[in-house]
């Protein structure tokens, strides 16, 4: 019996190759380039917050540089944490996103139970912008400036009483990040149920400080219902101009929000770098700038490496405070 030659067994193996190729779906052998289908963006708040209103202008400019829809998928619960977890379960495969802030990073100092890992869950995308926060006070509080401030709180230790948000905000993290620059700054913590009480009660005399964000107290300075009397960035902000950093009378004092995107970890490095260019892209849009600046923050590009050495700072930097001031989730 006569077998084929090597040459004869190689052209079989190639011509059944061939015809078993044309049996197989077209794509068998290459994936679709990303992005082949909408992305989801998921805000873990509800709709016309911070998050929302940055992830929605980003959503748009995403979709028309990447010619795919990009959807946003409101999912509120537990203070962010809800939704941002259900994302660190997704597929990893860019498809489904989620626009975080700072406060994921003051949630994980004092919530020990996180359905995520600030640092391990995720693959950091791109920042969309940071932003300082407005001090203010009520107008019968005997301080205009920074300086004037520290003077009387320390004038009347105990006396007087900042607000927030609740505890563990972010407005508890500024204040006491403050308190812990300044020896012996004794000014006690009233926490509300969410910002609206808080600068409520601020205007009415029930307590004299609040340290938040721009649009939540500058509208209340304008209208000459509170008085600003410093800013938390470093240097002069273009958020509100006119203001003195409070770093002026607290040296090294900054406190600054940031709002970003994440996918889950494991997503294809070369996915994280098309989303990043894209997100990074519309930043510099003139228009963008300019509305987010109308939001009380500025954007800023960052590459995912950068993003991601935020995030892991800001979680070991509010552990350590939270430790040394006490500060607790409610």
């Amino acid at each position: 019996m006569q077998f084929p030659s090597t040459f004869g067994l190689r052209a079989l193996a190639t011509a059944a190759l061939a015809a078993g190729s044309c049996l197989l779906p077209a794509g068998a052998f290459a994936q679709a380039a990303y992005p082949s289908k909408a992305i989801t963006i998921v805000v873990p708040y509800p709709a016309g917050g911070s998050n929302d209103i940055f992830a929605r202008q980003i959503a748009k400019e995403l979709g028309e540089e990447l010619r795919q829809p990009v959807i946003i998928d409101n999912r509120p619960g537990a203070s962010g944490n809800t939704g941002t977890g259900q994302v660190a379960k997704a597929a990893p495969d860019g498809y489904t996103l989620v626009a975080v802030s700072s406060s994921m990073t003051t949630n994980a100092a004092v919530q020990s139970k996180l359905p995520f890992d600030p640092t391990k869950s995720f693959a950091p995308v791109a920042m969309f912008a940071k932003g300082p926060f407005i001090v203010a006070v009520n107008n019968e509080f005997p301080a205009k400036t920074p300086a004037e401030l520290i003077a009387a709180i320390k004038a009347k230790p105990g006396q007087y009483n900042y607000a927030s948000s609740g505890s563990g905000s972010v407005n508890q993290f500024g204040t006491e990040l403050l308190k812990s620059k300044v020896n012996d700054l004794q000014i006690a913590h009233i926490p509300y149920k969410g910002m609206g009480p808080a600068v409520t009660d601020l205007i009415g005399g029930q307590t004299q400080l609040l340290i938040s964000s721009g649009p939540s107290l500058l509208p209340m300075v304008r209208a000459g219902k509170l008085r600003a009397i410093g800013i938390t960035s470093l240097k002069p902000s273009p958020i509100a101009p006119d203001l003195t950093p409070m770093a002026s009378a607290v040296p090294g004092y900054e406190f600054e929000l940031w709002w970003g995107l994440l996918a889950p970890a494991g997503t294809p490095a070369d996915v994280v770098a098309k989303l990043n260019s894209a997100v990074n892209k519309t930043l510099v849009k003139p228009e963008i700038a300019a509305n987010f600046l109308k939001e009380g923050a500025i954007a800023t590009p960052l590459a995912p490496a950068q993003f991601g050495k935020v995030i892991a700072d800001d979680v070991e930097r509010w552990k350590k405070l939270a430790r040394q001031q006490n500060i607790t989730a409610d």
